[in-house]
């Protein structure tokens, strides 16, 4: 087999990418091959409209390689252990909203008590050990996966240091699971990096059943690692905003989960959403036009919400609203009504943390986020039709 130093690691060309995949991992086994497709039409959308710079491609060829890698382990791994399917992802709290509505401090707080399971970030980018499966690794050691993030993180900081004052990133900090979604090559992280229009107007239109089977696969295999590093919790916390326009997907997967949706005015949360992505953007191409992302994202995030509020027509028992401005004023109160609704036992050890995180992380210890609607070709007129619906439920006040 090649050695995986030999491939350009700025190569975009598929069949190099699946080869090193298949190098660094020592396998062939992709398990699933509904990824395929996505897998290709995304590497040819990277190479023909992302206009990506040298960074650029180098962070792309190496997620492309990297999520690839993640799913020749955890297949091997599954090979090795198929007791990890027999796991049960059960009555999981899932936290929606649209960016910038809070989702990320509720998400925080509640991960705080010890009896809940959340996704660290370098689980989400690194699902399976490092090690082949017959070698498992030592729970009493710190695990390597975490200095590969915390390289990660850094750099990614390097090159964008505005990343913190908008969204606090950790290698070891709660974070969602759209990440796990990635592997599929159906979700909508791809956007976020980088404008490839062609290939999410082909996503939207597909069935995309498929990556949520595969994230209910990616939870099961986590959550046995963690039994295994002695992890005592049973249940876990979710978030992703990505889940409003798939709705109907999240319930069939996991039919028990209980939905916490958050809610502020998009005047409020789409022009900070839009910086945040082109923060990110501006990384990767030396041409990120902010109009062009805030056009999209507000496009995609209004598009997403009516999908959701379709869904709730049905589901209406299956979520608990929670105001942004009242997460502001008392989260600890917040957090009481979604235990209740949860039907979770909220003990004072677990509020006791929950006040020491909000402690440690007050918004007054990052800087500033500033952004305005007309850099991002924005108007209040426009956010006012295309949310239309959502504001007339939500936010009546606004």
């Amino acid at each position: 087999m090649s050695d995986a130093t030999s491939f350009d690691p700025l190569s975009l060309d598929i069949e190099d990418i699946l080869a090193e995949a298949r190098a660094i991992a020592g396998s062939d086994d992709f398990g699933d091959e509904s990824f395929r497709e996505p897998f290709q039409r995304l590497v040819e959308s990277l190479d023909r409209e992302a206009e990506l710079n040298a960074v650029g491609r180098g962070m792309q060829h190496a997620r492309m390689v990297g999520l690839l890698v993640n799913r020749l382990r955890t297949e091997a791994w599954i090979a090795c252990h198929p007791e990890i399917l027999e796991e049960r992802i059960a009555e999981p709290i899932v936290i929606v909203g649209l960016p910038r509505t809070g989702t990320t401090m509720l998400q925080r707080m509640i991960a705080s008590d010890p009896e809940n399971h959340f996704l660290y970030w370098w689980e989400t980018r690194l699902p399976a050990p490092l090690s082949p499966p017959e070698e498992p690794p030592d729970p009493e050691k710190r695990d390597p996966r975490i200095d590969d993030a915390e390289a990660e993180v850094a750099a990614m900081l390097e090159n964008a240091p505005d990343l913190m004052a908008i969204h606090p990133l950790e290698a070891e900090g709660p974070d969602e699971e759209a990440m796990l979604l990635e592997h599929s090559f159906l979700s909508t992280n791809p956007e976020a990096f980088v404008n490839v229009p062609s290939f999410m107007a082909w996503a939207d239109e597909q069935d995309q059943r498929s990556s949520y089977l595969y994230l209910e696969r990616l939870l099961k295999f986590l959550q046995w690692q963690k039994k295994r590093r002695g992890e005592a919790a049973s249940r876990w916390v979710l978030k992703a905003p990505h889940h409003l326009g798939f709705m109907h997907l999240l319930f069939d997967v996991f039919p028990d989960a209980r939905v916490v949706q958050t809610h502020r005015d998009p005047m409020q949360t789409i022009p900070s959403l839009a910086s945040f992505i082109q923060t990110i953007r501006a990384m990767g191409s030396d041409n990120a036009d902010p109009r062009v992302t805030g056009r999209q994202w507000s496009d995609r995030m209004s598009r997403a919400m009516r999908r959701c509020i379709e869904v709730r027509k049905e589901h209406e028992d299956r979520f608990f609203d929670v105001f942004f401005t009242d997460v502001l004023d008392d989260p600890i109160d917040v957090i009481r009504r979604i235990y209740a609704f949860a039907g979770w036992e909220l003990t004072e050890e677990a509020v006791e943390s929950m006040r020491q995180w909000a402690v440690d992380n007050a918004r007054d210890k990052r800087e500033a986020h500033s952004y305005t609607l007309e850099e991002f070709g924005l108007d209040e007129e426009g956010i006012r039709r295309d949310f239309a619906e959502y504001r007339k439920r939500f936010v009546p006040d606004a």
